[in-house]
């Protein structure tokens, strides 16, 4: 699916470039809020939790502008992006019972965490009054990182999001505030737990806040 969002993307700007527009490039730095929260069902028992991080994250973006006030842009981050600053651990026991008595004990380690990568907006800027409005469809990867004793797995996602933002530009200097909503996850995992007849599985949603600066050429 990115694959093809990115294919559509690029004769977009082709179909437009060749008829009307001007391009120009850009070099973007956002201090973004990754705001995230969500469950985990683990064997008929669900459990919630909330994730926040805040990083500095580089992108780079080209334009095409249709006149004075409509412009249509391509914005890629080439790094990675950490859900949240923390790692989440537990240590689970399972004992084997024969009778009164317990036979043998098992501990396992798990450890959870995800990133987002790969991540690609596209947007149309509406400029008005020396300020510009913002709206778009953005995509991203979402990689889980887990650890976990039992050999579960959760995969891989790709997810998308609607944005929205407001900004204004003086000469080559754009400031902007952007936030993002992006579809509710759900992640199955490969193997259930020991003993668990259903698979373990997690929802999610996911938003961002981003403060915005961009050099324009």
């Amino acid at each position: 699916m990115k694959k093809i969002f990115l294919v559509i993307s690029i004769a977009m700007f082709t179909f437009v470039g060749k008829a009307y527009a001007e391009m120009s490039y850009g070099i973007s730095g956002a201090l973004t809020n990754i705001d995230a929260s969500g469950s985990e069902t683990e064997g008929g028992e669900r459990s919630t939790a909330d994730a926040n991080n805040t990083v500095l994250i580089p992108s780079i973006f080209a334009e095409y502008a249709f006149s004075d006030t409509i412009s249509l842009g391509l914005d890629f981050i080439p790094l990675k992006a950490d859900v949240s600053n923390k790692t989440k651990s537990r240590t689970d026991t399972e004992t084997s019972v024969s009778g009164n008595t317990a036979t043998t004990s098992t501990t396992r380690n798990q450890s959870a965490n995800a990133e987002l990568k790969n991540h690609v907006t596209l947007y149309a800027n509406y400029s008005f009054g020396g300020m510009f409005a913002k709206v778009g469809v953005a995509a991203v990867t979402l990689d889980t990182a887990e650890s976990l004793d039992t050999g579960a797995n959760y995969g891989n996602e790709d997810i998308y999001g609607g944005v929205i933002g407001v900004g204004m530009q003086q000469d080559n200097h754009r400031f902007e505030v952007v936030y993002t909503d992006y579809e509710d996850i759900s992640l199955t995992s490969t193997v259930a737990r020991t003993g668990v007849t259903n698979n373990n599985k997690i929802e999610a949603d996911l938003d961002t806040v981003a403060f915005k600066y961009s050099y324009v050429f």
